[in-house]
């Protein structure tokens, strides 16, 4: 008797009608990567398998309901089942632990914050008027609701952009060719640490942050005083959307131009008018149409939909934005695979 066996692909490939069930219930799947971050599943299994027992009383939970949780990240690849029922890690979960070097954790904390599940439902309303829907949320504009009333959500964001900011500040700083200039500003660089690889890089290069004070207060230590690099650090506290009260040869602006287009106008108009004809801007972006990654980028770019009314830019948005600002822009290269970068000139 003959047998057909089913082709590899053909196995492992779902039909379209499940490949859509399993993405209307992505919720499930975020909503458990916040549950195994928040409860440090993955710090507390170490580089040997642990039974659900052994982990539910190192996490204090119930073993069953770990179980399950730890049964749909798996299908993920997020944490692997081995046939003895113990769990282990895979590169993915490590990439939740808190001491990775490329921890994703706050960034899967800020992802997943409570406003996330009040704003994702009302998306085809921001689709319908292009604003953001936090203000009807909230009666505020977003980071005056996150500082105000939800100040932890406020530090999880924090710390999810100083994680991607620590891991991509040594990329920034090698790209960028500061040899002829005395000062550099970072302009809502967080806790500075692009400003500070660049300082390191120059021994004689003047720095200085502009940031929310409560952004400002907790600089990496080597900015604040008596850290390795405060006799050449200013910090200012402020808002570079308000006004950039520092004049600098060069000035970075990272990741916070996918604001909305009034914020967005008023920081290029304000950093413009501080640095004046011939200041070199570099502004650093992940764009929208040139990424290794456009699930994510594109995920991104509707929840900054949701919450500030921006956008992540292509190419082209971004190229107009900065002439439409008065900006000659020198040069566009790629600084990694997730970030490109502008090279500019004030001219007027």
């Amino acid at each position: 008797m003959t047998t057909t066996q089913t082709a590899p692909a053909e196995r492992t490939t779902p039909p379209p009608s499940m490949r859509m069930r399993e993405l209307v219930f992505g919720a499930a799947c975020a909503a458990a990567l916040r549950a195994a971050a928040r409860l440090g599943v993955a710090d507390a299994l170490g580089e040997r398998p642990l039974s659900v027992e052994d982990l539910a009383a190192a996490v204090k939970t119930e073993p069953k309901p770990l179980r399950r949780l730890l049964r749909a990240l798996s299908c993920y690849g997020v944490f692997t089942e081995r046939p003895d029922g113990t769990f282990a890690h895979t590169d993915m979960s490590r990439l939740l632990r808190e001491d990775d070097p490329n921890s994703l954790r706050a960034i899967t904390l800020w992802c997943t914050e409570p406003w996330t599940w009040d704003a994702w439902p009302k998306l085809d309303e921001a689709v319908r008027t292009g604003h953001n829907v936090v203000e009807d949320l909230y009666g505020k504009e977003f980071f005056q609701y996150l500082n105000e009333d939800a100040p932890e959500s406020a530090d999880v964001f924090n710390r999810a952009m100083t994680t991607s900011s620590v891991q991509s500040a040594r990329d920034v700083a090698d790209f960028l060719d500061l040899s002829g200039a005395q000062s550099v500003a970072d302009l809502g660089g967080g806790q500075g640490h692009v400003v500070a690889s660049l300082l390191e890089k120059y021994p004689t290069l003047q720095g200085t942050l502009l940031d929310l004070p409560r952004v400002v207060e907790n600089a990496d230590p080597r900015l604040r005083p008596g850290g390795a690099l405060a006799d050449r650090m200013r910090l200012v506290p402020g808002d570079c959307r308000d006004a950039v009260p520092v004049r600098a040869d060069v000035y970075v602006i990272k990741n916070i131009l996918e604001w909305d287009d009034d914020s967005t106008t008023r920081l290029l108009r304000n950093v413009i008018e501080a640095g004046g004809r011939g200041a070199r801007i570099v502004v650093i972006e992940n764009l929208v149409d040139d990424s290794p990654s456009m699930r994510f980028s594109t995920a991104m770019d509707l929840l900054l939909l949701l919450n500030v009314g921006g956008a992540k830019h292509t190419t082209d948005s971004m190229v107009r934005r900065l002439t439409d600002a008065g900006l000659a822009i020198d040069d566009i290269r790629p600084v990694n695979p997730y970030l490109h970068a502008f090279d500019c000139t004030v001219t007027g």
